[in-house]
């Protein structure tokens, strides 16, 4: 019988390929068709006609300027300064999550994450030195990717709710941070309502069963699944806490100090 933890390995190295074929032929948007009705209108020529039809149809397009919460961080699924976005295909979901969960930023940090289990011992069959590392990241990275293809993409694309992060981007401190967090449990459908957030819930729950089939067999427990979603879901909630106020830190690091005369 194969070993339980040499499985971890070959799934994440899988859907690595998976990632990397993906990302590498990312969702192109259709060509404005020419012809009679198509021409440019007056001042305005066809390459930018071009552009703006490709960034009506970029599944992108209301993503923040800067991706990156903290410069580093990838942060494609927010929308910034808009209440309504063009609803996104379930293939746009997945391209999305796989930007961002093979994101060249997630390896070290779930190598930190990891060497933090491992300094705690968490798991403790996974040993110590490097073996024991290799097995950790292996299981956190394996986590995570599934998490958010459950949460983010395939939940979603099945209930038609809508992945994305819609910033507040008003009102006072304590009146946004309820709105992030209550993000956790209201979400948006495809037509632009507003529903419990089963994506959030129920894909993590998915994930942490998933799981079971690649942690330790002592760690497959209920009580241990429990863990593992609720952990995830305490996690997004941070998330959408920081996809709130980036904007306001980014304005801020951005704004230049007065001259001094």
């Amino acid at each position: 019988m194969i070993n339980r933890y040499r499985s971890a390995p070959v799934l994440v190295l899988a859907a690595s390929i998976v990632a990397m074929l993906v990302t590498a032929f990312p969702l192109r948007a259709q060509a404005p068709q020419t012809g009679p009705g198509s021409e440019s209108a007056p001042g305005q020529s066809k390459t930018e006609t071009k552009t703006e039809g490709n960034k009506q149809a970029d599944p992108v397009q209301n993503a923040p300027k800067n991706d990156r919460i903290f410069f580093t961080l990838p942060n494609y699924l927010t929308v910034e300064n808009a209440s309504q976005a063009p609803p996104l295909s379930a293939g746009e979901k997945f391209t999305l999550v796989a930007r961002g969960s093979f994101d060249p930023i997630e390896y070290p940090f779930i190598g930190i994450k990891s060497l933090i289990g491992q300094g705690l011992n968490s798991e403790e069959s996974f040993g110590q030195g490097f073996r024991g590392f290799a097995k950790r990241y292996a299981v956190n990275f394996t986590d995570n990717t599934i998490g958010n293809f459950m949460a983010n993409a395939a939940v979603p694309s099945l209930l038609r709710e809508d992945p994305r992060y819609y910033q507040l981007n008003a009102g006072g401190f304590l009146h946004r941070t309820g709105y992030a967090l209550s993000r956790v449990f209201v979400t948006r459908t495809d037509a632009g309502g507003s529903v419990f957030n089963y994506s959030e819930i129920t894909g993590n729950a998915l994930a942490a069963a998933i799981s079971n089939a690649y942690h330790p067999r002592e760690d497959r427990t209920f009580r241990n699944s429990v863990t593992v979603c609720y952990t995830q879901i305490a996690w997004d909630a941070i998330g959408f806490e920081l996809k709130e106020f980036w904007p306001d830190l980014r304005r801020h690091l951005h704004k230049k100090p007065a001259e001094v005369r």
